[in-house]
C-alpha cells in the first residue's frame, strides 16, 4: 500500500516538474523515476543489515495475493485497501508492543518502512501464514469479509535481520 502510494507521489512530482516538456519526454521520465524507486526498494528490502547508524531498521512487510490483480481482476485500489486493512490490524492489535511504539513513535512516524512482498495465491499465503505462525512471528492474515477471502498477511515491525531472511524468497509486488 505504501509502495503505492509512495509510486504515486514519485510519479505525480515527475509529472509536475515535467509538465512542459512533450509526452514522449514525461512518459520516459515516469519510467526512469519508477525504475529507480523499484530498485531503491529491492535493495532495501534484500540488506537485511543494520542500517548506516548502526541500528537494525525497524520495518513491516506486507505480503498480498498476485490473483487478485491478475486472475481475479479485482480492482489496484481494493488490493490498495487490503494492505492498508492488514498493515492497520496488526499495529493495532499490538499497539503494545515496544517495536510497533517506537515505529510509532514521533521521532520515526515520518520516516517508516515499508516493504510490500507478494505470492501468487490463497495457497501460498496461507502456507506463509502457518510458517510465520510456526516461526512465533506476530503477524495479521486479513481475511476480506463477507467474501470470506484471505487477501493479505502484514506482519508487526520487526527489526529487518529479524523477519527478512524468512521473506527472502519472495518478489516485491509491483
Amino acid at each position: 500500500a505504501i509502495t503505492t502510494l509512495l509510486l504515486t507521489i514519485l510519479i505525480s512530482l515527475c509529472w509536475a516538474s515535467h509538465a512542459a516538456l512533450g509526452s514522449r519526454a514525461r512518459v520516459a521520465a515516469r519510467a526512469v523515476s519508477h525504475r529507480r524507486f523499484l530498485m531503491a526498494e529491492a535493495a532495501a528490502a534484500a540488506s537485511p543489515t543494520p542500517d548506516a547508524a548502526g541500528e537494525d531498521t525497524l520495518v513491516q512487510f506486507i505480503i498480498l495475493r498476485r490473483d487478485l490483480l491478475k486472475t481475479m481482476e479485482w480492482p489496484v485500489g481494493s488490493v490498495v485497501a487490503q494492505a492498508c486493512h492488514a498493515s492497520l490490524a496488526v499495529i493495532w492489535e499490538n499497539r503494545a508492543d515496544a517495536s510497533v511504539a517506537a515505529y510509532l513513535s514521533p521521532e520515526n512516524i515520518a520516516s517508516m518502512h515499508k516493504v510490500t512482498k507478494e505470492v501468487k495465491g490463497e495457497p501460498q499465503l496461507l502456507t506463509l501464514a502457518e510458517k510465520l505462525r510456526a516461526e512465533g512471528v506476530v503477524h495479521k492474515l486479513w481475511v476480506e469479509q463477507p467474501e470470506n477471502i484471505p487477501t493479505a498477511i502484514a506482519l508487526k515491525p520487526y527489526p529487518r535481520s529479524e523477519v527478512a531472511p524468512l521473506l527472502k524468497k519472495y518478489q516485491l509486488f509491483r
